[in-house]
């Protein structure tokens, strides 16, 4: 076998991405602390075609060299919003259809292996804050707790692990519909 090189990849142009039919999938990052982890999530969303990120609370907003570190590029090509506050956004994702989920530990989540989605439904995934998690307003009002299985002995992944994990999950079950 030979490694690809980049040129052979056919990857979208900017141009191409801002105009090709999105994952009916919105990301809520919850008061993210690391910059790195907000680059790393831009640029999965970049690479599963991701409607919108929403950058919340204390989570810091392009340009930012540590965020262009790891975002590669990315910040350019997902659109995004800044919001002080993320229950708003939930709120009013809600108002609009769109089903929220907080993707966190908590009492009768469901497990992301057994999690279908539904064909013609928009989902927000909500990931917070690497030490406090989504705040617990907000997975109060979200229409759903999602969990990652985890079986060792720590207690959660990190944000941009999490993120990943999760999209690639969800738009593997979203393609099969």
């Amino acid at each position: 076998m030979r490694k690809l090189k980049n040129s052979e990849l056919d990857r979208l142009s900017v141009e191409d991405f801002k105009v090709i039919e999105k994952t009916p999938l919105i990301i809520i990052l919850d008061n993210i602390r690391s910059l790195n982890n907000i680059g790393s999530v831009f640029r999965t969303s970049d690479a599963f075609l991701i409607e919108k990120i929403y950058l919340c609370g204390i989570t810091a907003q392009p340009p930012h060299k540590d965020i262009h570190k790891t975002a590669l590029g990315s910040t350019e090509t997902v659109n995004w919003e800044y919001a002080k506050d993320t229950i708003t956004v939930v709120k009013s994702l809600q108002e609009k259809q769109v089903k929220v989920l907080s993707i966190e530990q908590a009492e009768n989540a469901t497990m992301l292996d057994t999690f279908t989605p539904t064909a013609d439904t928009t989902y927000a995934l909500v990931f917070g804050n690497e030490v406090k998690g989504v705040q617990q307003e907000v997975v109060t009002a979200s229409d759903m707790v999602v969990e990652i299985p985890q079986y060792g002995t720590k207690h959660s992944l990190n944000i941009s692990v999490s993120c990943g994990v999760v999209v690639w999950d969800i738009f593997s079950k979203l393609k099969s519909l």
